[in-house]
């Protein structure tokens, strides 16, 4: 089973948007399991601190490494297989490949931060991988933790419901996703293209691939580079 463990200031936001649809009904038939912990239940003082002003100076607020490595260790003790994750923006990239591996794997810890960080040496004494799921900033690690465990989540066995749909989506071959169309067959004035519905499987397949290949170079050069360095 999937075991995530989230350590948060926030839990009262979980499991949001996790507890709908098939990332929903998953957790509830017990394919993976979902726990958030209040950081404040770890600290040490009757008002419940859990940060302090950045040694050397600057603005704002830092998570204390002592209470962050007190939930750590109770949520998480020495034995404990899984993955601890840090939401940050100067993480290392959340990517399709990186969620497949954690979904084969026992689950993670996620220490959602808050404020202007987290104290380094906790990071470093606890093993955090520090994560990203983004060029941006947020106001704390939570709705970035969501966002990799949906992605997560939703690939472990029988949570969908179809694995060549899955194999299809952007960023599972290196590319892109090619356009998708439904009825009715003509919309606004504008058809479906003959070849989707033309019933030629092969011809289908050559024009998905070339519309892949097609919005992958235009939207994310990046990506493409990559996709032709690998060929």
């Amino acid at each position: 089973m999937f075991r995530a463990d989230i350590i948060t200031l926030f839990p009262e936001l979980f499991p949001g948007p996790l507890g709908a649809s098939i990332i929903g009904r998953a957790m509830e038939k017990g394919t993976w399991t979902l726990k958030a912990h209040q950081l404040r239940d770890y600290a040490f003082d009757k008002h419940k601190k859990v940060d302090d002003t950045p040694a050397g100076g600057g603005p704002g607020l830092v998570l204390k490494p002592d209470i962050l490595a007190r939930a750590i260790d109770d949520i998480s003790p020495s034995d404990d297989p899984r993955p601890r994750l840090l939401m940050s923006p100067r993480g290392k990239p959340l990517t399709q490949d990186y969620v497949r591996e954690l979904s084969v794997g026992p689950g993670a810890v996620i220490v959602c931060g808050r404020f202007e960080g987290v104290d380094q040496r906790v990071i470093d004494k606890r093993n955090l991988i520090e994560v990203s799921v983004g060029d941006y900033v947020l106001c704390g690690g939570e709705v970035a933790a969501m966002t990799l465990l949906e992605a997560t989540t939703r690939l472990l066995p029988g949570v969908m419901g179809s694995n060549e749909s899955e194999m299809d989506e952007s960023f599972e071959n290196g590319l892109l996703e090619y356009p998708q169309y439904t009825r009715p067959a003509t919309f606004e004035g504008e058809p479906i293209p003959p070849v989707v519905t033309s019933g030629d499987h092969k011809k289908l397949g050559r024009w998905r691939q070339e519309q892949s290949e097609k919005l992958t170079k235009e939207r994310r050069p990046d990506l493409w580079a990559k996709f032709e360095g690998e060929k």
